[in-house]
């Protein structure tokens, strides 16, 4: 296991420099799940939802999180993003929603947290939108699926 890239040699938090690396083209690619009760799933699919259409705002809100992490997270890099996909999938058999995010920038730095950032923010919008009927949602199983990119390669979760 390599060192930690984000500590000094005095080990003090410390933004890596990526100055001298080249840009190359890199992609991402995360999921989360928000579990939730049958009806609440069925009223957000069906559109029924008192505060609008979930599906949509969370859409939007996980690419607005994507475009803000830099301001969320303290030592990422604000990139230049050219691509944020979010997608929604009903699962029934949770029941839940399964929120994926793909995220893409042609850069020196990784784009997971992006992708990342875009999950949790999407879930969390969904939570929001739907708590005044189901406060018992789990969000759960935020994880990258995939990176390509960059020196360290190509990683995909087993």
């Amino acid at each position: 296991m390599t060192s930690l890239t984000h500590l000094d040699d005095a080990g003090a938090a410390s933004m890596v420099d990526v100055g001298d690396k080249a840009a190359t083209v890199r992609t991402a690619r995360a999921e989360g799940l928000v579990m939730m009760a049958a009806e609440t799933l069925e009223m957000i699919r069906s559109g029924a939802a008192k505060k609008g259409d979930v599906v949509a705002i969370a859409r939007i809100a996980g690419i607005m999180g994507a475009k803000k992490t830099h301001e969320l997270i303290p030592l990422c890099h604000p990139l230049m993003l050219e691509k944020v996909g979010v997608d929604l999938t009903f699962e029934p058999a949770l029941p839940g929603i399964r929120v994926t995010a793909t995220a893409r920038v042609s850069g020196k730095t990784g784009i997971e947290m992006e992708a990342l950032t875009a999950v949790s923010v999407a879930c969390l919008t969904i939570y929001d939108m739907a708590k005044a009927v189901d406060r018992g949602m789990v969000i759960s199983g935020i994880r990258l699926l995939e990176k390509a990119g960059g020196v360290s390669g190509d990683w995909q979760a087993a």
